[in-house]
């Protein structure tokens, strides 16, 4: 027993001994590399969102300081002369008495201002509503086929319509309209003068604000149309459909989005438009006086600044009210 009985060899478990030994340690090694990685991960998670709060409340910052400044306390500002008998020149420019909601009611009793509001309604449906929206998609439907330096001729001259300041644009139109040596009066053959700014003033003005801004829904719905997918109108021609089908029932619902886009913008330009003032001063007999220039006649020229701001703020809640009409009807057509 003693004699056949060597050294016993000294027995590991499953998965020790010096291989055993030398896998587990990198096993260790790797676990504890990676607690600092996913700790770091998770700094960096945590670094993140502290980044998307206060980085974007810092980024936002400067805009809405912007905002506050151009736009929230104007606002307010008029809200509280509007509220007042405030003038420009004389004792109420220096202490102005608060009236309280005086000024609105007059600007309702006025029937100058709902003349002038009544004229705003018919220069915004006729112009923006009719003639911009719907010229505009007329040149982009009629040019959607085109191409070569015709279209590009066409494109230039409308969008230089757009871009010529107001001044020029109105002197430009006077040359044209004028009722003793207007372009206009010479094309048309006559001896007889039409004084165009006098006998149809609404019409002069619509057709101005028409022809100067009918390149913005024109580039709009040009690019709305050529985003459309061709399979559409081509399913749409293979079943039979014409063109004012296809129109109706393929086009203008697929882009309704831009048109009541280009319909919100340009009514809200339009309404706030004081453009019309170079061309007729708000006459004849305040025939195409607009809320601007009602505005523009009653505070700066009449000096009552208080009456002029409560219209000013009649002016801008109607804006809101617009707006939100517009925005209601896009979100359920989208």
């Amino acid at each position: 027993m003693s004699a056949g009985a060597g050294p016993k060899a000294p027995q590991t478990p499953a998965g020790g001994g010096a291989g055993g030994g030398a896998g587990a340690a990198p096993a260790s090694q790797d676990a504890s590399d990676d607690a600092p990685a996913a700790a770091a991960g998770g700094q960096e998670t945590a670094g993140a969102v502290v980044l998307g709060r206060g980085g974007a409340s810092a980024f936002v910052a400067p805009a809405l300081g912007l905002v506050g400044v151009f736009l929230i306390f104007p606002a307010l500002w008029t809200l509280y002369l509007g509220l007042t008998n405030a003038r420009l020149t004389g004792l109420a420019a220096a202490e102005p008495q608060f009236v309280g909601l005086s000024n609105f009611v007059r600007a309702l009793t006025d029937p100058l201002f709902r003349n002038s509001l009544k004229v705003t309604a018919i220069f915004v449906v006729g112009s923006a509503v009719v003639g911009q929206t719907g010229l505009g998609f007329l040149l982009a439907w009629s040019l959607r086929g085109w191409r070569g330096p015709v279209r590009s001729a066409i494109e230039v001259l409308v969008i230089l319509a757009w871009i010529i300041p107001g001044s020029v644009v109105a002197f430009l139109w006077i040359a044209l309209l004028d009722g003793r040596s207007g372009t206009l009066n010479t094309l048309i053959p006559g001896d007889g003068g039409i004084e165009w700014l006098l006998r149809y003033p609404m019409a002069s003005i619509i057709v101005f604000n028409t022809w100067r801004g009918a390149a913005f829904s024109m580039l709009l719905f040009g690019a709305a149309l050529a985003s459309l997918p061709p399979s559409h109108l081509e399913t749409a021609r293979l079943a039979g459909a014409s063109a004012w089908q296809q129109l109706r029932d393929v086009i203008l619902p697929s882009i309704r989005g831009h048109i009541l886009t280009a319909l919100l913008l340009i009514s809200l330009w339009t309404f706030n438009l004081f453009t019309p003032y170079l061309l007729t001063r708000g006459g004849p007999n305040f025939q195409t006086e607009v809320l601007p220039i009602y505005i523009y006649r009653v505070a700066i020229s009449s000096g009552q600044l208080g009456y002029g701001a409560a219209i000013s703020a009649i002016m801008l809640a109607i804006n809101l009210v617009v707006a939100l009409v517009y925005l209601n009807v896009l979100k359920d057509k989208t």
